[in-house]
C-alpha cells in the first residue's frame, strides 16, 4: 500500500493542486483573498470547486464564505471547497462543517520520481501512440469511460483551454483505441490525468502501458517528477500506482454546500 510521506518543501501540496487546476482549467476563474473561485460547465465538477489557498484566515471568514456562495449561486450551482492539508487556512474545514457543508469525495494526492516509474513499468508489447493534442479516437475512448451524460463539446472546450505542454497517450489495437491518458507538464512536474481503459481491454496491461508511455514522454521533456490524484477505494488504480512507485503525499476532501434551488443536479464522473 502507499504510505504517507512528509510534505517537503512547504507548499508542495498547494503547488501541485494549483498545477492540477491549470491542467483542468475552469471556464471562469476569480480570486478572493487568495482563494481560487472556479466555475466550469463540463462534467468535471471538481473543476468548479474553490481552492481556498492562503496561510492566513480571512479577517471576516464568514463574510468571505458568503461571498464565495454568492459567486456559485450566480452560476446556478452549489458551493464546493477543496480542503487540502497544508494548503488551506487552519479552521476552515470546521467552519464549513458548522455551516452545514458535508464532507465528500476523499482523494489521495500521490507523487513519484519519473525515472522510477519508467524502471518499474517495462513494456508489454502493446502498440502506443503519443500526440500533443487529443485526437478524436483518444477522446472517444476517454468519453466511453468517463462520460458524465452532458455535452461532450464542453469537455473538448476544457482541453482546449490547457496552455501547458500536454501529451496524449493511446493504446491501439485492431479494434481502435482501447486505453487513453494524458499528462500535463508545468515547472518540473507532470500531472497524470484522464486514465481510461475500455472494459473489454481491462486486465491486459493497457493502463500500465499508458502510464509508462506518459512517464517516458515526461522524461523526454526533462520532467523529473509525476503526480496524480486517485480515489483511495479504486483498488485497480491503486494497485497500478503502487506498483509504479507512487507514494501518498496527503489525502484531501471536498466540503459541499446545499444545492441551490433551480441549480443543475450534482454531476460526477
Amino acid at each position: 500500500m502507499s504510505t504517507v510521506v512528509a510534505v517537503d518543501p512547504p507548499g508542495l501540496v498547494r503547488g501541485l493542486q494549483e498545477r492540477s487546476a491549470r491542467a483542468l482549467p475552469a471556464m471562469v476563474l476569480d480570486h478572493l483573498d487568495g482563494w481560487w473561485l472556479r466555475y466550469g460547465d463540463s462534467g468535471a465538477w471538481w473543476a468548479s470547486s474553490v481552492l481556498p489557498h492562503s496561510d492566513a484566515v480571512p479577517a471576516d471568514l464568514s463574510g468571505t464564505i458568503r461571498s464565495v456562495e454568492e459567486f456559485y449561486a450566480g452560476h446556478g450551482t452549489c458551493t464546493r471547497f477543496q480542503i487540502s492539508p497544508g494548503a488551506c487556512p487552519v479552521g476552515l474545514d470546521d467552519a464549513l462543517a458548522e455551516r452545514g457543508y458535508r464532507a465528500d469525495s476523499t482523494m489521495s494526492l500521490q507523487s513519484a520520481p519519473t525515472a522510477q516509474v519508467i524502471d518499474r513499468l517495462p513494456g508489454d508489447g502493446l502498440r502506443v501512440r503519443l500526440d500533443d493534442q487529443p485526437t478524436a479516437a483518444w477522446f472517444d475512448a476517454w468519453l466511453a469511460v468517463h462520460a458524465s451524460g452532458g455535452d461532450p463539446g464542453r469537455e473538448w472546450d476544457m482541453l482546449r483551454r490547457v496552455r501547458q505542454r500536454s501529451g496524449y497517450a493511446s493504446v491501439l489495437t485492431e479494434a481502435g483505441v482501447v486505453a487513453a491518458g494524458r499528462a500535463v507538464i508545468e515547472t518540473g512536474w507532470a500531472g497524470v490525468f484522464g486514465m481510461a481503459t475500455l472494459p473489454a481491454a481491462r486486465g491486459r496491461g493497457a493502463a500500465r502501458t499508458i502510464l509508462a508511455a506518459l512517464a517516458r514522454w515526461a522524461a523526454d521533456h526533462g520532467t523529473e517528477h509525476l503526480y496524480l490524484q486517485v480515489q483511495p477505494d479504486n483498488t485497480a488504480a491503486r494497485r497500478l500506482y503502487d506498483g509504479a512507485g507512487f507514494t501518498e503525499l496527503c489525502r484531501y476532501h471536498y466540503r459541499i454546500g446545499g444545492q441551490r434551488r433551480g441549480s443543475p443536479a450534482d454531476r460526477r464522473t
